[in-house]
């Protein structure tokens, strides 16, 4: 008796080694493919007709003008910008959030150069900081509500085919996704802000949550954006769901845990609801880079100062580094949480192998 839990055990162990090498394996491919990445984006912005002296008035002598372009560095070949760009964002940036967070110095951090924005001359990720919060409150918060309205409706919807309840599920996940947010949010300020006067028109971003009050007052404000930007997601994971259940509801394992004498509360929650979360994990696992590139319009409708906003607000001002980083960001984000999800792969199904 003894021999068999010290087998579980070598086996168990093998196991996780493999998961763990499949992650450095993956992490190691993903690293020639980000700095291609971060490649193709810094020479299709290079590229860009864009000048960062275009919003400078016309009396702008043109010595002024090509000066304050030798001052971005813009005199400089592409493949050199290129280099000093990569050297900031992956050595002189993480160098100073260890000095400024948790106050590690390693080398000179005053003669650091960091990733500037052109037009605020601010570096670039202390802007990004600064919006991130404002991001994650709505649009996280958002996507979590979605995420738990959709999975129990797509799997009632499911179970209950035709039901009355599968088809107003069915119209409100059909008119919550093919209408566009910036409708639905401007008929949530007629209605809740305008009319009924229940909710303010527009967030506002400067408010110190240091007081009962100042929570309500808070939790009124993100009432609109969180809800409509919660249906759209909801309408769209709720169709997977209920789909991806129903692939499931006749196969020969959910027959055979029937005739088993399994309980239909057990074989929907266990063995079929498992197996259906397999393709929902993908889209919830992708459209999480989603949150914190933030949601323009949304954002733009109720004036949320979030991430969004700042990406509009760097395009329209050709402000390249900006753009650059934010770009290349939501770039990271989506090849680790590829990652993430085929991990989750196996914990859901572990027929999936990583060797």
């Amino acid at each position: 008796m003894g021999v068999l839990p010290a087998n579980r055990f070598f086996c168990k162990l093998k196991g996780d080694q493999t998961v763990i090498n499949y992650i450095i394996r993956r992490l190691l491919l993903a690293i020639p493919t980000l700095l291609l990445i971060s490649f193709i984006i810094f020479a299709i912005l290079d590229l860009a007709p864009n000048d960062p002296t275009g919003n400078l008035p016309m009396t702008v002598p043109p010595e002024v003008r090509e000066k304050i372009r030798v001052s971005l560095g813009l005199d400089q070949p592409m493949h050199i910008r290129f280099g000093k760009w990569m050297v900031q964002f992956f050595v002189n940036e993480p160098l100073n959030i260890l000095h400024e967070a948790f106050g590690i110095s390693i080398g000179d951090a005053e003669e650091r150069t960091r990733i500037l924005s052109w037009a605020t001359r601010s570096p670039v990720i202390d802007l990004i900081i600064q919006r991130t919060p404002q991001t994650l409150w709505v649009v996280g918060l958002s996507y979590l509500f979605g995420i738990l309205i959709a999975i129990p409706i797509g799997i009632v919807s499911a179970y209950k085919q035709y039901s009355w309840f599968d088809q107003v599920g069915t119209f409100v996940s059909m008119v919550g996704f093919s209408v566009p947010t910036f409708f639905t949010g401007m008929v949530a300020i007629i209605i809740f802000s305008v009319q009924l006067k229940w909710f303010p028109m527009i967030y506002d971003t400067t408010l110190s949550v240091d007081s009962w009050q100042n929570f309500i007052a808070q939790v009124k404000q993100m009432i609109m954006p969180v809800s409509v930007l919660a249906l759209y997601n909801a309408s769209q994971l709720s169709r997977f769901m209920r789909a991806s259940i129903l692939d499931n509801l006749n196969l020969d394992y959910v027959r055979t845990a029937r005739a088993k004498g399994r309980s239909e509360q057990v074989v929907l929650l266990i063995h079929v609801l498992r197996n259906s979360l397999i393709p929902v994990v993908t889209l919830i696992a992708l459209g999480i880079p989603t949150i914190f590139s933030g949601a323009i319009i949304t954002e733009q409708i109720f004036r949320v100062n979030g991430l969004g906003q700042l990406l509009i607000i760097a395009i329209e001002g050709a402000d390249i580094p900006l753009v650059q980083t934010l770009t290349f960001l939501f770039a990271i984000l989506i090849v680790l949480f590829n990652l993430i999800a085929d991990v989750a792969y196996g914990i859901l199904d572990p027929r999936i192998r990583y060797d």
